[in-house]
């Protein structure tokens, strides 16, 4: 079969199962790593009829067949129950047209709803060829940014955007994906995702027009009720209840550029963003005023766990012996012989506990530590551990020009004796710096440039290792 012959195919079968795994279309189709890679380049980003989750698994989110149903609203003591559905078909048999079993559900769901500052301005102002060509622009870069979080656009409502995190696939940090992708879109119209430094004046990514633009956003989570409403010649599945109307209410208290959440939302991502309280606040059609908060930026916490250990941990209980066996591995580092424990368990028994436990004691005999961590934030970016490892070390600060950061890195790395001529651009380049000025290009190919930057890493962990020796968690 032809390469369309097997999408086709592939695009039937994710129609139906609405989820597919990688591994079955490999054995169903008899397929390789490089042509499911080329099947998900065309399913995902050029037809978007689906999206990938976690690398292994393939989800529906194209069209589904003109279906109807009816629902039948629950007690109050049912109410955690999911919603039934009584299945209505709208059309005779002979229509030709087939309809489908549908369901809602009850469920939490952080809300976000952005919209786009001064539209009403910029449409007496701007030509409506133009104007659509800013507000394309505008949805296409908000949506780069809330795909990376997975985030699910539900509606486009003019300039405004109406964005679920919780569904149709929740994570337990959807609240605090809200917020980043929050952030991150502010900052990418704002220009500092391009380097632009935050300036007023900019052009839109992809559009020729001369303009100023801003966003608000607004931030709720709460219980809503997921499933498909409207017409039969409209339908669309929409999540139902106050949550999303007090995210649109929320937004519109927020200034020009800037993220604002309620309560409840902050309670849930406390510790991992710097907030200003605004206070209670009176929105229209809310009974009672909303606790709100804006939001500023990241904070130094890189999980929730770490914002609890800044706030302070009760005493570790029970993990004695574990702790011992961490530690005589320790000692037997320190003699030379070199040493790697897995710390494996289910969810929630107390891991991280126990590795900062033991962090403490080595942090205050003043032991050297390398700390990479992982991210579902970054899941393309291979070695972005490293990356988010040498940023701290190196004290890199949010509002550091990239010639200060070079100045950093440089400084760091002359109190070493391991960098070669070549080390300096690599590492700059591996950060995302510009090319160090009067330093002589490098002329090596891209695949000899990650073998020379990871020869420099791996010279640099054991530089510090022959000093003491080093902690890597």
């Amino acid at each position: 079969m032809t390469f369309y012959e097997v999408l086709d195919q592939v695009v039937a079968l994710l129609q139906r199962q609405g989820r597919v795994s990688y591994r079955a279309l490999k054995r169903q189709f008899a397929l390789d790593d490089e042509y499911v890679e080329d099947l998900k380049a065309e399913l995902i980003e050029a037809k978007q009829l689906a999206r990938d989750e976690e690398g292994k698994v393939l989800v529906w989110t194209g069209a589904s067949p003109v279906q109807s149903s009816e629902f039948q609203v629950p007690s109050s003591h049912a109410s955690n129950r999911q919603l039934e559905t009584r299945h209505v078909p709208p059309f005779s048999q002979d229509s030709g047209l087939s309809t489908q079993h549908l369901s809602a559900e009850r469920r939490q769901l952080t809300v976000m709803f952005c919209d786009l500052v001064g539209s009403t301005a910029l449409s007496a102002q701007l030509d409506p060829e133009e104007l659509r060509e800013v507000v394309r622009a505008y949805q296409a870069t908000c949506t780069g940014v809330i795909r990376r979080y997975d985030g699910h656009i539900a509606q486009h409502l003019g300039d405004g955007l109406l964005v679920y995190f919780g569904y149709p696939a929740a994570h337990e940090d959807d609240a605090q994906r809200a917020v980043r992708a929050g952030l991150e879109i502010v900052g990418a119209i704002r220009g500092q995702g391009s380097g632009a430094g935050g300036r007023k004046e900019r052009q839109p990514i992809g559009t020729g027009v001369s303009q100023s633009w801003q966003v608000r956003i607004g931030i709720h989570t709460g219980l809503v009720v997921v499933g498909e409403i409207g017409g039969s010649d409209k339908r669309e599945v929409l999540a139902l209840g106050e949550t999303p109307n007090v995210a649109a209410r929320l937004q519109t208290l927020a200034a020009p550029d800037t993220v604002v959440m309620s309560g409840a939302t902050y309670g849930l991502v406390s510790g991992l963003f710097e907030c200003q309280d605004r206070g209670p606040q009176e929105l229209k059609g809310v009974s009672t005023p909303l606790p709100l908060y804006r939001v500023v930026g990241e904070s130094a916490a890189q999980s929730r766990f770490e914002a609890a250990v800044h706030k302070g941990l009760t005493p570790l209980v029970g993990r004695a012996e574990e702790l011992a066996l961490l530690q005589r591995r320790w000692e037997q580092a320190k003699a030379g012989d070199g040493q790697v424990v897995l710390l494996s368990g289910e969810p929630g028994i107390g891991k991280s506990r126990l590795l900062q436990e033991l962090k403490d004691q080595l942090e205050r005999a003043g032991v050297t530590r390398i700390e990479f961590r992982c991210s579902p934030y970054h899941q393309h970016s291979a070695l972005y551990p490293i990356i988010d490892h040498l940023q701290r070390l190196l004290q890199f600060a949010r509002e550091d020009p990239p010639a200060v950061k070079l100045e950093k890195l440089q400084h760091t790395l002359s109190h070493y004796h391991f960098p070669q001529a070549d080390t300096f651009p690599l590492l700059a380049a591996l950060l995302s710096l510009p090319y160090p000025e009067g330093m002589p290009p490098i002329t090596l190919s891209p695949q000899k440039q990650k073998q020379k930057m990871q020869e420099a890493l791996v010279a640099w962990i054991v530089e510090e290792a022959d000093k003491a020796a080093v902690y890597c968690a």
